[in-house]
């Protein structure tokens, strides 16, 4: 028989690399404990200088408090803070480092020396580490208030380690990503990046909210900073601020979403799934909306010990917080429309109307008299003929006072081989397509008619049973109340079957098992379901683009100024209901530069 080892205590190098395989993946990871460190620390100003990738040398000066010559030799031991002493602090915390490893990791995986000062110091003191022997004495040293830690030689005395980092530009990037996401969390900070004594990023500290949208261009792009959506929202126990990226500047990857939470940049599928779901009915499938948010709760309602690299969280009450920010982002891309100030369109249609007779909306369209409109230019300031079809099914009168100001769509001036509409505003040219302009205003007067109603719903002949499981008859129990709510009436008939008696009418035709399983899917992970809206939603969106205006329609310059001043009270109306935009504007300076005017 083969000898069992027996058990025994890991020596103390051992351990200490085995802790460090949990925190130190690659030089980025030093970097980003580092960073943590000092702006725990209270520092403002931060350099940070990087060779070969950070495999050679990674230096980090701060300007924090420092650290006392007597606690130098201790900060490098494993599980010493000072962040916190009791396991109140734990549940309550304000920091971004806690764990009280960083040092003691990096140090065991490299060779590293700690110069500091504190800040009632005359001078300053140095220790030197290996990971090998034991801490020496710290050394007087000339250093300015604040510390440094130079990181030498990453992972030497780990060779398996070493062989799986990538090339030095791979890790630098990492690296500047690293930095990128603390940068944008932290405004009152400055950075400074170099590689090989080239400086790549010099931020300075951003008070207002100018220079921090600045400094979110810098990092971001300026395509970020230009078409982005600022939004502020506040709760007894939850605030929200930070930017959206406009629909129409969507992104093939979801490369350009950073959230923070108290302050910490962290990566949560409940977050993620939550903004997605804002964006639902403004992207399409395979689109990635870009933002940088801002969430503060109250820090006995989050658990940020669940990863050594502190990047995961998880929420004491989920489903409230998935809640919020899916209404927030939604309330902000409701703003985006031509001049955005104004109020969004109140119903003029019922649910019979908009839904079972929505073939009637496009009746006016098809008597458009074939004879072309004139195709002649019309004043600023007014519109001569009356609208007759969009009248009918309720936009507002495109007359005007002499006096009135320009709309920011302005007013039209032809119709684009019955395809756009040509307008003229105070800055140029507007170019509109009015299938995809009319599809957003049908869709948005459905869904807002639609809510206002109360759930019909309809009986089945032959009630359907579902197959569940345990724990998704118990979901379904316990949010019995919901689903009545939702239109539908069903009951637990069997451990694991479930059998539906009545559902909405709008959904009487879809695969109603599996709407019923997705939503119990989503109740179990988010405590709440947006399943149902989902289906409606595509419905409507289904609808309204069968009852728009089509292509190729000629339409008179009354009709076509009514569907512009639609637009302009319409929620969303930039772009159509699958995130394309609906209208593009050309400045007086482009068109000029198309025919090289001024040159």
């Amino acid at each position: 028989m083969k000898d069992i080892p027996p058990i025994r205590l890991l020596p103390t190098q051992v351990a200490m690399q085995i802790a460090a395989g949990e925190v130190i993946e690659r030089p980025a990871s030093v970097v980003k404990e580092l960073l943590e460190n000092s702006l725990d620390a209270g520092a403002d100003t931060l350099d940070i200088d990087i060779e070969q990738g950070g495999i050679a040398l990674i230096r980090l000066r701060d300007n924090g408090y420092g650290i006392r010559h007597d606690q130098l030799a201790l900060a490098l031991q494993r599980h010493t803070t000072n962040k916190m002493s009791s396991l109140d602090d734990l549940e309550h915390i304000r920091t971004l480092g806690f764990r009280g490893e960083a040092l003691a990791s990096i140090a065991s995986v490299a060779r590293l020396t700690l110069s500091s000062r504190f800040r009632e110091a005359e001078h300053g003191y140095c220790i030197q580490s290996t990971g090998q022997e034991p801490f020496i004495i710290p050394e007087p040293s000339a250093h300015p208030i604040g510390t440094t830690v130079e990181v030498r030689d990453l992972f030497y005395n780990t060779p398996a380690r070493r062989k799986f980092l990538r090339t030095d530009k791979t890790e630098f990037t990492h690296i500047h990503e690293t930095i990128k996401r603390l940068a944008l969390s932290q405004f009152t900070v400055s950075f400074k990046l170099a590689h090989h004594r080239k400086v790549l990023m010099a931020l300075k500290i951003a008070n207002t909210l100018e220079e921090q949208l600045q400094r979110v261009g810098m990092l971001c792009g300026p395509e970020f900073s230009e078409h982005a959506i600022y939004l502020e929202e506040s709760t007894p126990t939850l605030h929200l601020r930070g930017w959206l990226i406009e629909p129409t500047h969507s992104r093939s990857q979801p490369d350009m979403q950073y959230f923070f939470v108290n302050g910490r940049a962290v990566r949560d599928k409940m977050l993620s799934h939550a903004v997605r779901q804002a964006y639902q009915d403004v992207l399409y499938a395979d689109r990635h909306p870009s933002y940088v948010l801002y969430l503060q709760v109250n820090p006995s309602d989050i658990d940020v010990n669940v990863h050594p690299t502190k990047s995961e969280v998880r929420f004491a009450h989920s489903g409230q917080v998935h809640h919020f920010l899916t209404q927030i982002v939604q309330q902000s891309l409701a703003n985006t429309r031509p001049g955005r100030t104004t109020p969004p369109p109140t119903p003029t249609m019922t649910i019979p109307e908009t839904l079972q007779a929505y073939s009637a909306l496009s009746a006016p369209v098809e008597n458009i008299p074939t004879n072309p409109p004139v195709q002649s230019a019309l004043p600023l300031a007014t519109v001569a003929e009356t609208p007759t079809v969009y009248e009918k099914i309720g936009y507002p009168s495109d007359t005007v006072p002499a006096e009135t100001p320009v709309p920011p769509l302005g007013y039209a001036l032809a119709q684009l081989h019955n395809l756009y509409i040509l307008a003229e505003n105070v800055h140029g040219l507007v170019l509109v397509d009015m299938h995809a302009a009319h599809e957003r205003i049908l869709y948005e007067r459905m869904k807002i008619a639609w809510q206002t109603q109360s759930m019909n719903a309809q009986r089945l002949l032959i009630p359907l049973p579902v197959s569940v499981s345990d724990n998704e008859a118990e979901v379904a129990e316990h949010h019995q109340e919901l689903f009545t709510q939702l239109g539908f009436e069903l009951d637990r008939t069997a451990p694991t079957m479930l059998t539906v008696r009545q559902v909405p009418i709008l959904l009487a035709e879809i695969n109603v098992p599996s709407l019923v399983r997705d939503v119990l899917a989503d109740l179990r992970q988010w405590d709440r379901s947006t399943r149902l809206s989902e289906q409606i939603q595509q419905l409507l969106a289904t609808l309204a683009c069968h009852a728009a205006v089509r292509a190729c329609q000629q339409l008179s310059l009354s009709e076509m100024n009514a569907l512009l001043r639609a637009m302009e009270q319409t929620a969303r109306s930039n772009q159509c209901n699958h995130g394309r935009p609906t209208w593009v504007q050309f400045s007086l300076k482009e068109l000029a530069a198309l025919f090289l005017r001024g040159r």
